[in-house]
């Protein structure tokens, strides 16, 4: 029998497990099978190292000037873009996505430490007029320790966009990983050290939320929070946030819809519409999950969805197909929940993929479904899946198209496709959303662009140069010089 790896948690530069000596498993989606262990943190574990990341805060971390710290990052991001396939793969088999996505997801990461880094020394102040004899300056002061709780279905992208944007504004960091996939962030922690980050600037704790989570968002010395993640724990946390007095980001779910336009052109639209879904196994906040389609159009562009959606397979992630497998076994349940709901509620299936006949037997693998014309009130319509189940909802005109886009309780991204340049920019103002995509769909990880949502998809803004007025507070100094 082989001996499974235990990674451990990475403390003031210092490997630790935890406390209590627990462990857990970390298994491959791909078969089912566990193929390492994590620690299995708890209060204890994660009061160390925010004690940690206060001492760096207040020592040699909060001593580097700006321009320090971005080398630094810069540092990091080269590291991370040499080892991307390395990263790629340990990403790859912990999550089950296809070792392309993995790879891209490692160069997403090392791009957002290079964004960051570059504009760690740009963060500026400003100046107020105000009333004669005085002078006041606007600067923008780090939160001290922030806390990371980073989802399985994107760790690096996540981790990267969340705690590159803090550390570039002189905060000192303690992430918790998802138990499902968080290997990968043990390994940048790792590499952090490598190219020279003062020890305990960057501290990660694995364990589950329950547990490692629940004690990082609720702790006295944690000044500001970003979590992605459900509606239902992202309240949690914003509660626990509260009772502190602190700040926080969420970015929760999606049910983001594509609106296509009967003068679009359908050609260029279908196979983008098919892969918003199929990208990591729609296990995506932004998943582009309803496509609603002008009544004229509709049996058109349902023909064109269709038959590439035929085409779509999955399988183990080594195979590197059109998707994975889901990242555990209760999400591959939940999913087949809301197919067999749908089925047995008599919403037609346009068409199926495939998995792969030779996937391992133990794999969490789930078929690729489109439905369509899906009812409106039905859950598919409103209810955010996670999986690559996509249901296509006509609709009359483009008043119709809005009331129907923004009629859920989410309101994360939106796609809008159209040949109308006027119409183009009436509907995405429309749009309840943080991020709208005209003619397209998704930017390659859009390093650059600010990302959050409203309603019941959170709140507060990450990535871009956004993310850097979430991660500081500004402090107003007035000086009377008479």
């Amino acid at each position: 029998m082989s001996v499974r790896p235990l990674w451990l948690n990475l403390i003031g530069g210092e490997r630790r497990p935890a406390a209590d000596g627990r462990t857990l498993d970390v298994l491959c989606p791909s078969d089912g099978l566990p193929f390492a262990a994590i620690a299995r943190s708890g209060a204890p574990d994660v009061d160390v190292a925010v004690h940690t990341a206060r001492a760096a805060f207040d020592g040699a971390w909060g001593r580097l000037t700006a321009t320090e710290r971005g080398r630094l990052l810069v540092k990091l991001g080269e590291a991370i873009s040499a080892r991307a396939d390395e990263l790629g793969e340990l990403e790859s088999r912990d999550t089950g996505k296809p070792l392309s996505q993995g790879r891209a997801d490692a160069l997403a990461c090392a791009r957002y430490f290079e964004f960051y880094g570059t504009a760690a020394d740009k963060l500026h102040g400003e100046t107020i007029p105000f009333l004669n004899g005085y002078t006041v300056a606007v600067v923008r002061d780090p939160h001290g320790v922030t806390g990371h709780i980073v989802p399985w279905n994107y760790p690096m992208q996540i981790f990267g966009r969340s705690v590159g944007a803090s550390l570039a504004c002189g905060n000192a960091c303690v992430a918790k990983p998802a138990e499902d996939a968080g290997l990968t962030l043990i390994r940048i922690a790792e590499l952090a050290l490598d190219v020279g980050f003062p020890e305990g600037a960057l501290n990660v704790v694995s364990g589950v939320g329950e547990e490692a989570g629940a004690a990082l968002a609720s702790h006295p010395g944690i000044d500001f929070i970003s979590f992605t993640g459900s509606p239902e724990v992202g309240a949690l946390v914003q509660a626990a946030a509260g009772r502190n007095h602190i700040g926080c980001t969420l970015e929760l779910g999606g049910k983001s819809p594509q609106l296509v336009f009967a003068d679009a052109d359908l050609e260029a639209a279908a196979p983008v519409l098919v892969k918003a879904i199929v990208q990591n196994g729609g296990q995506t906040c932004s998943a582009g999950s309803r496509v609603l389609v002008e009544r004229r159009a509709y049996d058109e562009v349902a023909g064109r969805v269709a038959e590439l959606f035929a085409g779509v397979q999955a399988g183990p992630h080594d195979r590197d197909l059109d998707l994975g497998p889901m990242v555990n076994a209760g999400q591959k349940a939940r999913v087949e929940r809301f197919v067999g709901a749908a089925r047995m509620a008599g919403v037609p299936v346009l068409a199926e993929g495939q998995v792969v006949p030779d996937a391992p037997a133990g794999g969490f693998y789930v078929k690729p479904t489109l439905f369509g014309p899906v009812p409106r009130a039905n859950d598919l319509a409103v209810e955010e899946v996670f999986g690559p189940v996509l249901s296509l909802l006509p609709f009359e005109d483009e008043a119709d198209a809005i009331r129907l886009a923004n009629g859920t309780p989410y309101g994360l991204v939106a796609g809008v496709w159209t040949g109308d340049a006027r119409r183009s920019m009436r509907v995405a103002r429309a749009m309840r959303c943080g991020q709208v995509f005209v003619n397209g769909y998704g930017a390659g990880g859009g390093i650059e662009l600010p990302f959050g949502g409203v309603k019941k998809s959170g709140h507060g803004r990450e990535k871009g140069f956004e993310a850097l007025y979430e991660f500081s507070a500004s402090k107003t100094i007035v000086l009377n010089h008479g």
